[in-house]
C-alpha cells in the first residue's frame, strides 16, 4: 500500500488571513482612542496562599490610560495598605503574602477600570480566593470481616478542599491497587468491590487526597480487609459446635445484579453546555457483572462519547442542550439484571452570539454597537457607559438604546466612550467592552512596502493590505505599475484589505499595488508576490516484500523549484527511524541493511520546503521461512491409524501453504526421517494411516512461499503390533547369468513393511509351457536366488512370496523369465549389396532361425571397411565400421562412403550374450563422384602483363579427373567485377602462364577440378600485374569505368562470358612491412598498403617501454611514407601506421631508435646564406651530385641500384601513372642482397606529388646521409658494409632510393 499526502504552508496562512479579517478595525496607537482591556485574571481566581497574590489588569489607549480598583463593590485604595502595589504603566496588583500578609485577608470581589480622556474600560469581576488543602479528621476505622462473594465499599471521605482533591488508593509501599472490572474507585472517590475474594484480604487499603495548587497529598488512615472463604469459615464453625449440632455457613451462592451507585431506580443530573458529562454507574453481583450504557429515544453521540472506569463511567464532552435526556445504565450477568436511568439537564452560561465590536466613526456618520448573546436560561443584556448604567450615565443626543443594540447617529467627537455589555444568568454573566472612536484620519496602509510573498503553484495567494483611516477607507488593487484594477471571480477581497487569489499560477507572479483612499486622502502599497514550483515525489517509495537478513531500498526522487531548499526526513509507522547503523538514508532513498522483523512497517519520506511539504508511505513486509510447529499431540490410537495434531509456529508474513509430515521407525532404521504426508496450511490436524510393527515418531515441518521450517520436536512414540505381511517384493525378475542357470531377484521389503519379526522369502519356479509342478524354497531376507541345471534359453514362470514369524502374505503374482542365453549359432544368408550413389549403399539380409538365435534378439551389425580406392590404386591401413540395427530387421543404409572406391561387409546376428558367426564378405564398389577443390593455388612471377598460376591436384580427386576449369575477371579501383574469362585445362597439367593481360591490374581467379561426374568445389585467389614504368601501355576502350579490354593467346576452348560489372566487397585492408630509417632527431616511416582507396592514414608513435600515451601524425594524402621530427637522440620509439575510418585498423607496432647526439654536425646548407645565392644553378648542382651519388654507391657495394634497374627495370620500379602522376615504390627487404624478383606493390600504394606537403629528407645509413627539405641530396653515402647500432638504423627495409631520385628530376 502506497499512499502520498501534500500539506501546503500557504493553507496556514489563510487561516491567518481569515482570522485577522473577522477582528474589529485596530485604531494604531499614535492616534487618539478610549482605553482597550488587553490582560486580566480569570473571573474564579484561586490564588496559592502561600505565594504573592497577582491580579492582572493590562489595557491600551491614547493617551495611556489610568487605573483604579474595586473590592467588593468599593473603591480598593492601594495606597492605604503596604502590601499592595500597583505595577508601573499598569494596572496590574500585586499583593505581598510572602512577607507578612495572608491570603485570606485579601479574599473578594476584584474589579479593574483603565480611563482616559476618551473614555474607561472595566475588566470582569475577579473572584480571588485562596486554596485549601484541609487534614483529614481523626476517625477509628473498624476492620472490614467480609464473606467471599459479598460486595463491598470502602469510603474515602476526602476533606473539602478548593478546588476539589484528586483521589487515588495505594498501598503502604506506594504502588496503586490495582482495579478491574470487579474492583474499581468511584468518581467520589470511594473503591467499590463488586464482589470480594480471598486474594482482596489486606490491611493496607490507603486512600490519598491530591491538591494541585499546594502540591500537597493527605493520607487517610489504613483501612483493614479480610475476607472469610467458605471453606475457612465451616471448619470453624465445626471446631466451635458440638457434633449433635447441625450447622454450618452457606456455600458461596451466586447472586443477580444489584446497583451500588447511584442507589433507586432514577437520578437527576445537571451539566452546563460545553462542560464534561460524567454518568456513574457500579454494580455488586456474582458473576461480576457487565456495564452497558444507553440514551433513551436517541443514540450517543458519536466523537463525543467515550467510556472509562471498565465501562462503568460514561464520559461526553463538549456537551450541548442536545445531549438532555434519559441515560440508562444496565448491569447485567448470568442470573439477571439491574437498570438505573439518570435524567440529564444540560443548561447554559451565557454565550455570546455577537459581541460588540469597537467602532471607530469620523464626524457625522451613523453606526451601531451590537450586543447578542444566548443561554438556558435565556440571559439578561444590560449597558454600561463608561462603567457607569448607561440609565445614569450623562446625555448623548448621537445614542439611542434599542434593547441589545446602541444606535448612533451623526456622532461627534464629543461620542467617543467605552460602551460594556453585561449579559447574565444565574449560571454566569458575560462582559464585553467596545469603544466608540471619532476620528478624521486620512487613509494609511499599515503592511510593509515591498513585502514578499512566496506561495506554490495552484495554491492560495493572500496579499495583505492592513489599512486604517476615518472614514474607513476603500480599497483597491492594481496588478503592475500602471496596470488595471483587478476585478472578476478569480480574485476575492476581502474586508480587511487582503486580496485572494484561490488558485496562484505561475503568470501570477508580480507586483501588486494595494490603492486606499477616504474623503481625506488616498495612499498606495506595493508588494511582490512569487509563485513557486510545487515540490513533487516523482518517483515514490514502493511496496517491498523482503526475505529476513536481506537489502531493501526505498527510493524517494523528487523535483522541486530551484530556487526553494528542499530538506528530506524518513520515518517509521510516523515515528523516527531507529538509531541503528543498518539504515542509510542517501540522497534519495533509504536503504535498510540486514532486515530484521522488526523493520516491518510504513516507510515514509517527506519532503519539506519552506512553503509545501509532500510525503509519500510504503509498507515494508519482511519475510521469512515458518517457525517450526510446536506441542505435537497423538490422539486416537488405533492399530492401522492414529491422529496427529499440531499448533503452527509464526509465518512470518508469508502464509503457511502446507505441512510435511515425516515420521521415524525407531524399531528398524533409528535417526532415519521419512515422507509420510502434506496437508494444506489450513489445516493443523491429519489423520495418518499406520503400519504394523513399527515404533512410530512423527515431526511436522510448515512450508510457505520462503521455504521450509525447520522440523518440529518429535512427538511421542507409538508402538504398532505385529501382523502378517501386507504385500509382496516388488520388481521380480528371472534372467540367467549363464547357459544352464536362472538367477532370480527381487526388490526387499523395507523394514516396516515386514510387519513383523522373522522377516523371509518362499521363493517358486517352474518352466513355462511344461507340465511341471512349482518347486519352492524359503530364504532368509536376501534378494537373489539362483537356480541351477537349467536348459539354455527357455522360459520360467516365478513368484516371491514374503512371509514373517505370523504368516505369509497374499498369494504373489507370477512373473515370466529365461534361463541364460549362449552364442547364435548361424549367421545371417543371402547378404545383397546395393549401391544407391557414390556414397550411399543399402545392405539386405535374410533372417536367422529365432532357435538358432539362443537368447533374447538384440539386433544385427553391419561391419564394412574400404579395401582400397580405385582412382589411386594404393591400398591403406584398414578401419572397419560397425553400424547396428536393432530388433528383427533385415535390412539397413550404409551412409558416409568414399566415393570410387571398393568395400567389403558382413552381417552377424546379436543377442544378450553376444555376436554370432560372420556371414561371407561381401564386395561392392561405389561410383565416381566430384573432386575436392585442388589442394592448392599459387599466382607467381607477376609481369607487366603476364601471371603464373600454380596448383595441386585435389586431396580427394573421387574418380579421374577430366580436367581443371580456370575463371577469372579484373577488378577495377571501385571494386566492381569485369567480365568473366574461363579456360579449360588438361588434368595433368600443374602451371599455367596467362598473358596479354593489362598492367598494373587486380584480377580474381576461381579453380577448380573435373570428373566425368561434374565440378568439383572451387578454390579463390586474387594477384595483380605490375605498373608500366614508361607508360608505354596505354587503358583500353572503358577504363574511365575502372577496366580494359584484354585480348588471350590461348585455348580455344576459352570463351568469355557477358561483360556485366558486380559491385564486390573491398578486400580487408591491411597495413604491413612498416619499416623505419631513423637519423639523430628524426625518422622516415614507410609501410604497404591493401584496401579501398582514399585511405587516410595516420602516424602513431612513443617512446618504448613507456606508459605515455601514443602522439598522432596526420598523413597528407594517401602516401605511403612520413617523416617524424623533433625526436630526442639515442631514443628508443615504438611506431605504428593506422587508417581512418577503418574501424581503428592499424599495423603491428615497429621499434626504432634514433641516432645518437653528435659532436659536430653536417651543417643544414638549406640555411646558409651563399646557398640562397646559388639556387640559380641549383638543376646543375643536383645533376652533379647525383653522379657522385651512384658513383660512391657503387665503389660501396652497398647499392647496387644501376645494376638493378638495367637487369629488373620492370618488376622493380614502378612506373608513374599518367593519370595521377604518383611514384611506385623502391623496396629494399635486406640491404647485403640483390633485390627480390617478383617483388610486387599494389597500384593504390601510391604517393601523390601533387598533395605532398613533407619531402623525402632522411636516406642511408646512420646520420650522415641526408636530404634538405627541398629534395636536394647533401649528404654522402656510407661505405660501410655492416651496420652499426650505434647509428639508430635496425630496420631490415629501407626508404626507396628510386622515389629520392624521381624528386629531384
Amino acid at each position: 500500500m502506497m499512499k502520498k499526502k501534500s500539506i501546503s504552508a500557504s493553507k496556514a496562512s489563510l487561516v491567518l488571513f481569515l482570522c485577522q479579517m473577522i477582528s474589529a478595525l485596530d485604531v494604531p496607537l499614535d492616534l487618539l482612542q478610549p482605553p482597550t482591556i488587553t490582560q486580566q485574571s480569570p473571573k474564579d481566581y484561586i490564588v496559592d496562599p502561600r505565594e504573592n497574590i497577582v491580579i492582572q489588569c493590562e489595557a491600551k489607549g491614547k493617551p495611556p490610560p489610568s487605573f483604579s480598583w474595586t473590592r467588593n463593590g468599593t473603591h480598593f485604595d492601594i495606597d492605604k495598605d503596604a502590601q499592595v502595589t500597583m505595577k508601573p504603566n499598569s494596572g496590574t496588583l500585586v499583593i505581598n503574602i510572602m512577607n507578612g500578609g495572608k491570603a485570606e485577608a485579601y479574599e473578594g470581589v476584584y474589579q479593574c477600570t483603565a480611563r482616559n480622556e476618551r473614555g474607561a474600560a472595566i475588566s470582569n469581576n475577579i473572584v480571588i480566593r485562596p486554596s485549601r488543602s484541609p487534614l483529614w479528621t481523626k476517625e477509628k476505622l473498624e476492620p472490614n470481616q467480609v464473606r467471599e462473594g459479598d460486595s463491598l465499599v470502602l469510603h474515602c471521605r476526602p476533606p473539602v478542599g478548593l478546588p476539589p482533591p484528586i483521589i487515588f488508593w495505594m498501598d503502604n509501599a506506594f504502588q496503586r491497587l490495582p482495579q478491574s472490572e470487579r474492583v474499581s474507585q468511584g468518581l467520589n472517590g470511594d473503591l467499590y468491590f463488586s464482589n470480594v475474594q480471598p486474594e482482596d484480604t489486606r490491611e493496607d487499603y490507603i486512600c490519598y487526597a491530591r491538591f494541585n495548587h499546594t502540591q500537597t497529598i493527605q493520607q487517610k488512615q489504613p483501612i483493614s480487609v479480610k475476607v472469610f472463604s467458605m471453606d475457612s469459615l465451616n471448619d470453624t464453625i465445626a471446631a466451635n459446635l458440638s457434633d449433635t449440632d447441625i450447622y454450618g455457613a452457606k456455600p458461596v451462592t451466586e447472586r443477580q445484579p444489584v446497583l451500588l451507585t447511584p442507589t433507586g431506580s432514577t437520578s437527576t443530573k445537571v451539566e452546563l453546555r460545553g462542560n464534561v458529562l460524567l454518568l456513574e454507574c457500579i454494580a455488586a453481583g456474582l458473576p461480576t457483572p457487565v456495564i452497558r450504557w444507553i440514551k433513551e429515544g436517541g443514540e450517543l453521540p458519536a466523537n463525543r462519547t467515550f467510556f472509562e472506569n471498565f465501562k462503568k463511567t460514561l464520559k461526553i464532552i463538549d456537551v450541548s442542550e442536545a445531549d438532555s435526556g434519559n441515560y440508562k445504565c444496565i448491569a447485567r450477568n448470568i442470573l439477571g439484571s439491574a437498570h438505573h436511568v439518570i435524567s440529564v439537564t444540560v443548561k447554559a452560561a451565557p454565550y455570546w452570539i455577537t459581541a460588540p465590536r469597537n467602532l471607530v466613526l469620523s464626524p457625522g456618520e451613523d453606526g451601531t454597537l451590537i450586543c447578542r448573546a444566548n443561554g438556558n436560561p435565556k440571559p439578561n443584556i444590560s449597558w454600561l457607559a463608561n462603567g457607569v448604567p448607561i440609565a445614569i450615565a450623562p446625555e448623548d443626543p448621537s445614542r439611542k438604546v434599542d434593547g441589545d443594540t446602541i444606535i448612533f447617529s451623526h456622532v461627534q467627537e464629543r461620542s467617543s466612550a467605552v460602551y460594556q455589555c453585561n449579559a447574565s444568568n444565574e449560571y454566569g454573566y458575560l462582559l464585553a467592552n467596545a469603544f466608540v472612536n471619532v476620528l478624521a484620519e486620512p487613509p494609511r496602509i499599515l503592511t510593509p512596502a515591498n513585502k514578499l510573498y512566496q506561495v506554490i503553484a495552484d495554491s492560495p495567494a493572500l496579499l495583505d493590505c492592513a489599512y486604517f483611516g476615518s472614514p474607513k477607507p476603500e480599497i483597491e488593487w492594481f496588478k503592475g505599475v500602471k496596470g488595471s484594477i483587478l476585478r472578476g471571480s478569480e480574485y476575492v477581497f476581502h474586508d480587511n484589505g487582503t486580496l485572494e487569489i484561490p488558485v496562484a499560477q505561475k503568470d501570477s507572479t508580480g507586483t501588486y499595488t494595494c490603492v486606499a483612499r477616504n474623503e481625506l486622502g488616498k495612499i498606495q502599497n506595493e508588494v511582490q508576490l512569487e509563485v513557486k514550483d510545487p515540490t513533487m515525489i516523482i518517483k515514490q517509495p514502493e511496496y517491498k516484500v523482503i526475505q529476513r537478513y536481506g537489502q531493501v531500498s526505498f527510493e524517494c526522487i523528487i523535483k522541486h523549484d530551484s530556487t526553494l531548499l528542499p530538506t528530506v526526513i524518513w520515518l517509521k509507522d510516523n515515528d523516527e527511524l531507529p538509531d541503528d547503523e543498518r539504515f542509510l538514508v542517501g540522497k534519495d532513498n533509504l536503504t535498510i541493511m540486514n532486515v530484521t522483523d522488526k523493520d516491518d512497517g510504513t516507510y515514509t519520506c517527506i519532503v519539506n520546503t519552506t512553503l509545501d511539504s509532500v510525503s509519500a508511505s510504503a509498507v515494508l513486509t519482511v519475510v521469512a521461512r515458518p517457525n517450526p510447529p510446536f506441542d505435537l499431540e497423538l490422539t486416537g490410537q488405533l492399530e492401522r491409524s492414529v491422529e496427529l495434531s499440531w499448533i503452527p509456529g509464526d509465518e512470518n508474513n508469508s502464509p503457511i501453504t502446507n505441512f510435511v509430515i515425516e515420521y521415524e521407525d525407531g524399531l528398524h532404521e533409528s535417526g532415519v526421517w521419512h515422507y509420510q504426508t502434506e496437508v494444506p496450511g489450513t489445516q493443523t490436524t491429519v489423520q495418518l494411516k499406520l503400519s504394523p510393527y513399527v515404533n512410530y515418531s512423527f515431526r511436522v515441518i510448515a512450508v510457505n512461499e520462503i521455504g521450509r521450517s525447520q522440523p518440529s520436536e518429535p512427538s511421542e512414540q507409538y508402538l504398532t503390533k505385529s501382523a502378517n505381511p501386507d504385500e509382496n517384493p516388488s520388481n521380480v525378475q528371472g534372467i540367467g547369468s549363464e547357459p544352464d542357470n536362472l538367477v532370480i531377484t527381487w526388490e526387499s521389503l523395507k523394514g516396516f513393511q515386514s510387519n513383523g519379526p522373522g522377516l523371509q522369502y518362499k521363493v517358486s519356479w517352474r518352466q513355462k509351457d511344461v507340465d511341471d509342478e512349482w518347486t519352492s524354497v524359503i530364504v532368509a531376507n536376501v534378494s537373489k536366488y539362483i537356480v541351477s541345471g537349467t536348459p539354455t534359453f527357455v522360459p520360467y514362470e516365478i513368484k516371491v512370496q514374503a512371509l514373517n514369524d505370523l504368516g505369509y502374505a497374499p498369494e504373489p503374482s507370477e512373473v515370466i523369465g529365461h534361463s541364460g542365453e549362449d552364442l547364435p549359432m548361424v549367421a545371417p544368408g543371402n547378404v545383397q549389396v546395393h549401391v544407391i550413389n557414390s556414397t550411399l549403399a543399402k545392405v539386405h539380409w535374410d533372417p536367422v532361425p529365432l532357435k538358432t538365435v539362443r537368447g533374447h534378439l538384440q539386433g544385427y551389425k553391419v561391419y564394412y571397411w574400404k579395401v582400397q580406392s580405385l582412382s589411386r590404386r594404393s591400398r591403406r591401413h584398414v578401419e572397419k565400421k560397425i553400424l547396428t540395427f536393432r530388433g528383427n530387421k533385415t535390412f539397413g543404409m550404409l551412409p558416409g562412403l568414399e566415393p570410387y572406391s571398393s568395400y567389403k561387409l558382413n552381417v552377424r546376428v546379436v543377442n544378450g550374450k553376444g555376436e554370432g558367426p560372420a556371414s561371407p564378405d561381401k564386395v561392392f564398389k561405389t561410383p565416381e563422384g566430384v573432386p575436392s577443390s585442388p589442394s592448392f593455388l599459387k599466382i607467381t612471377n607477376p609481369t607487366l602483363d603476364s601471371l603464373t598460376l600454380e596448383w595441386g591436384s585435389p586431396t580427394h580427386p573421387n574418380g579421374v579427373l577430366t580436367s581443371y576449369i580456370l575463371k577469372f575477371q579484373p577488378i577495377n579501383n571501385t571494386h566492381e567485377l569485369g567480365p568473366l574469362v574461363e579456360i579449360r585445362i588438361p588434368a595433368n597439367e600443374s602451371s599455367l602462364i596467362l598473358k596479354n593481360l593489362n598492367y598494373s591490374t587486380r584480377y580474381k581467379f576461381y579453380f577448380n577440378a573435373q570428373t566425368s561426374v561434374g565440378s568439383g568445389s572451387q578454390i579463390t585467389e586474387e594477384a595483380v600485374t605490375i605498373m608500366d614504368e614508361a607508360g608505354i601501355l596505354r587503358p583500353a576502350v572503358g577504363a574511365g569505368k575502372g577496366y580494359s579490354e584484354t585480348l588471350f593467346a590461348t585455348s580455344p576452348v576459352m570463351h568469355t562470358v557477358r561483360p556485366t560489372f558486380y559491385k564486390v566487397q573491398p578486400l580487408y585492408p591491411r597495413i604491413r612491412n612498416v619499416t623505419t630509417a631513423a637519423a639523430e632527431t628524426y625518422a622516415n616511416i614507410s609501410w604497404e598498403y591493401e584496401g579501398p582507396d582514399h585511405a587516410n592514414f595516420y602516424v602513431e608513435y612513443g617512446v618504448a617501454g613507456s606508459k605515455e600515451d601514443w602522439k598522432k601524425e596526420i598523413v597528407n594524402g594517401s602516401r605511403s611514407f612520413f617523416v617524424l621530427k623533433g625526436l630526442t637522440p639515442g631514443t628508443a620509439y615504438k611506431v605504428r601506421v593506422g587508417a581512418e575510418g577503418l574501424s581503428g585498423f592499424r599495423s603491428s607496432e615497429d621499434v626504432f631508435e634514433t641516432g645518437p647526439a653528435m659532436a659536430s654536425r653536417q651543417v643544414d646548407i638549406a640555411t646558409q646564406g651563399w646557398f640562397i645565392g646559388l639556387m640559380c644553378a641549383v638543376a646543375l648542382l643536383i645533376l652533379i651530385l647525383l653522379i657522385v651519388c651512384f658513383i660512391r654507391r657503387n665503389k660501396g657495394g652497398k647499392y647496387p641500384v644501376k645494376e638493378k634497374e638495367d637487369a629488373h627495370a620492370d618488376p622493380e620500379i614502378q612506373p608513374m601513372k599518367e593519370d595521377d602522376g604518383t611514384f611506385g615504390e623502391y623496396s629494399d627487404a635486406e640491404d647485403h642482397k640483390p633485390l627480390k624478383k617478383g617483388s610486387r606493390t599494389p597500384s593504390d600504394r601510391t604517393v601523390k606529388k601533387e598533395d605532398s606537403d613533407d619531402s623525402l629528407v632522411d636516406y642511408g645509413e646512420g646520420v650522415n646521409g641526408q636530404f634538405n627539405e627541398d629534395g636536394s641530396f647533401i649528404g654522402q653515402y656510407s661505405g660501410k658494409k655492416e651496420k652499426e647500432p650505434a647509428e639508430g638504423n635496425e630496420s631490415s627495409e629501407a626508404p626507396s632510393p628510386v622515389n629520392a631520385m624521381n624528386s629531384f628530376v
